[in-house]
């Protein structure tokens, strides 16, 4: 399995004893063709040489954030668009914890500040240190924002102690980046679509009819996908959030837009609507302001159920199409209803008169429906928006596979 054949890979070695491995880690990447360039810490040069380093990856090794040579390329920069995945190997106690706080006080910490990559940690270190409560807490942060965690291992250790903290083996970390670009390479036939955010409907050029939605959850769901290898396109109401570059944005308004948009960008593999489209719009759309009344009433008239029609259209149906439900009272009645009704595959249900699970929460807890299975829902504990969505997105792809 080789998956690496010209990916662009950025090793970080930090001052640990596990450093030696890395130069066995640059010989077996560069055997499968990967393209290699190397940060390494002040500490690591302790360990090992940049010049073992450069005869062996037969790339640049940097080591300085404030170099009189590449002054105009800004380094931290440059370096982190430059790569396709970040390995840092060994990832010490003290860079675990840098990474977790945000500090970027030297080239390798900035480098992983400044970067949209994956990033994967091979953590090595003494087994009191890996088994500390702020270590684990750091691990926990990293892990929520996205981070892969290797190993570590249990066995013997330079220290004369044993137990865990042993750096994974070259070979399996390889393993295990191959696995990740494998699964990348495969989602590339994906096509997916989501839909976030709320959506306003005018009543005059001031006011409109909405739903309360921040969008977080479609756009970290719309992340997730880009990151697993998804050709992905974001169609989201008014929010205050920007995609990944890599995502095709779509910015809209009103319900229409949202349906128009929706119908332009079909056919896809995987429909997610999350977007809390407003059911009603005012009959008439005033172009100028409605002044200040002791009463007045609306004549509103329904707006187009994009996920009922998307569900139910023959030709252009995708091969999944996801709800979103947002409940307050009798969720499990109401999202299986809903299910039923709008003919879609899943309904992903959310309590969201829960103030910790709300709508401008970073946290969310859900319950998944599926049509295929009546009585049966699986839910998603709370965690972080990003989570859930890493875990839905892990649920599409089995789906499809």
């Amino acid at each position: 399995m080789n998956n690496l054949l010209n990916k662009k890979i950025l090793l970080i070695i930090c001052g640990g004893i596990a450093a030696y491995k890395s130069l066995e880690l640059i010989r077996l990447l560069k055997k499968q063709n990967a393209t290699i360039k190397t940060i390494v810490t002040k500490s690591a040069k302790e360990f090992v040489t940049p010049l073992s380093i450069t005869s062996l990856s037969q790339g640049k090794v940097y080591d300085d954030m404030f170099s009189m040579k590449n002054e105009a390329e800004m380094d931290h920069i440059s370096l982190s668009r430059w790569a396709d995945l970040i390995l840092v190997a060994p990832a010490t106690a003290n860079t675990i914890s840098k990474l977790s706080n945000g500090s970027s006080d030297d080239l390798a910490s900035t480098v992983i500040l400044a970067s949209d990559k994956k990033i994967f940690l091979t953590p090595a270190m003494n087994i009191r240190m890996w088994e500390h409560t702020s270590t684990k807490e750091n691990l926990k942060k990293l892990k929520s924002y996205g981070y892969k965690i290797i190993g570590p291992e249990i066995g013997d250790m330079a220290c004369g102690e044993y137990g865990e903290g042993k750096m994974t083996e070259p070979k399996e970390i390889v393993n295990e980046i191959n696995i990740y670009f494998n699964l990348l390479n495969k989602n590339k036939k994906y096509k997916a679509l989501v839909t976030a955010g709320p959506t306003h409907e005018y009543i005059d050029p001031v006011r409109f009819i909405t739903n309360k939605s921040s969008g977080k959850q479609g756009f970290a769901i719309a992340k997730s996908l880009i990151n697993k290898g998804f050709e992905t396109t974001l169609i989201t109401g008014p929010t205050n959030f920007e995609a990944d570059n890599n995502i095709n944005l779509i910015k809209v308004e009103t319900a229409d837009q949202m349906f128009k948009a929706t119908q332009e960008n079909l056919p896809v593999d995987v429909a997610i609507f999350s977007a809390a489209v407003s059911d009603f719009k005012s009959k008439e759309q005033l172009n100028t302001k409605i002044k200040k009344k002791a009463s007045m009433s609306l004549n509103l008239e329904k707006n187009v159920d994009i996920l009922n029609y998307i569900s139910n259209h023959n030709s252009l149906r995708p091969r999944l199409v996801i709800g979103f439900a947002a409940e307050t009272n009798d969720l499990k009645k109401n999202a299986q209803k809903k299910l039923m009704e709008k003919n879609c595959d899943w309904i992903i249900a959310n309590d969201v008169s829960n103030k910790l699970i709300g709508f401008d929460s970073d946290f969310n807890e859900v319950s998944i429906f599926y049509k295929n299975k009546s009585n049966y829902n699986e839910k998603l504990t709370i965690k972080k928006k990003s989570e859930i969505s890493d875990e839905i997105v892990d649920r599409v792809i089995n789906h499809l596979n």
